[in-house]
């Protein structure tokens, strides 16, 4: 058994496997109920700094919901470990490495090594912080996902970067305005979406968030779609470290409200006992 399984639970570490995917090999750990029975699934991207192996008590609970886990390691994290892009002045060049992975992912769940279990047809993506921002981007444009989630992220990247009013961080500004889901809103197709955030959140403002689904529900209006489609739920505090990395003393609800939102939209069922 890889060594990194013995920190999970272990009927989450039975029904795990540490793969490469598609063309680029992007590190990945898969989590499938069975490995047998076509389930929907979720493609997650952690944030800065961490690694796929992230969370695991996130994939299990997936898993008892009949989802499988696809958690990916980002560039520069993880298996694909590069210091310096983990930096906060890099954050924009992960982002837009990932943003054209993501189809990669998407594709190799559906290689004949995986023997159909992965429901292409029932996919979710989502993410946490950067991975939220990735996910976020990649939703502007033509897509095969049924729904998303997303945790203290922002979908207004110019207003996350602004030194006056969100993370004064320095970055490669010409990539900011290609990578900012609020100003590519133009091919954005209705799909349900939940965001997660504490109000306090010193890392990511929730209004880089608030500002983005505000918008994203006027489009859905103007489509014909149900505004509620899109949800944000927030927390005053959740004691988290800098209110942003997890949810700290309100985790179980989060994850609670993931799997529910997921159930629902995804159409899961569990397939048995985990």
């Amino acid at each position: 058994m890889d060594d990194r399984f013995k920190q999970m639970p272990a009927s989450l570490a039975k029904c795990s496997r540490v793969v490469r995917l598609g063309p680029r090999q992007i590190p990945a750990l898969l989590a499938h109920p069975d490995w047998e029975t076509p389930c929907p699934t979720m493609i997650w991207m952690h944030g800065r700094t961490a690694d796929k192996f992230l969370d695991s008590g996130r994939y299990l609970r997936l898993i008892r919901a009949g989802i499988a886990a696809c958690a990916v390691d980002l560039p520069g994290h993880g298996e694909r470990l590069d210091l310096a892009l983990q930096g906060p002045t890099r954050t924009p060049e992960v982002l837009s490495q990932m943003v054209g992975e993501v189809d990669h992912v998407f594709e190799a769940l559906g290689g004949d090594e995986f023997g159909g279990c992965f429901d292409l047809d029932r996919v979710a993506l989502g993410g946490m912080s950067a991975g939220g921002m990735v996910t976020l981007r990649r939703l502007c444009d033509q897509h095969p996902f049924v729904c998303a989630s997303v945790e203290s992220t922002a979908g207004n990247l110019a207003m996350l970067y602004d030194p006056t009013r969100g993370w004064p961080v320095e970055h490669v500004t010409d990539l900011v305005p290609k990578l900012d889901p609020i100003t590519h809103l133009g091919h954005w197709r209705p799909i349900p979406l939940l965001a997660l955030h504490s109000q306090a959140d010193r890392t990511v403002p929730l209004t880089c968030i608030e500002s983005f689904t505000n918008q994203l529900r006027a489009r859905y209006e103007s489509l014909g779609a149900h505004p509620d489609s899109v949800r944000l739920h927030t927390w005053p505090t959740t004691g988290a470290p800098d209110e942003h990395n997890g949810f700290g003393r309100v985790a179980s609800e989060a994850k609670t409200i993931q799997v529910e939102f997921l159930t629902e939209h995804l159409r899961a069922r569990p397939i048995a006992e985990i």
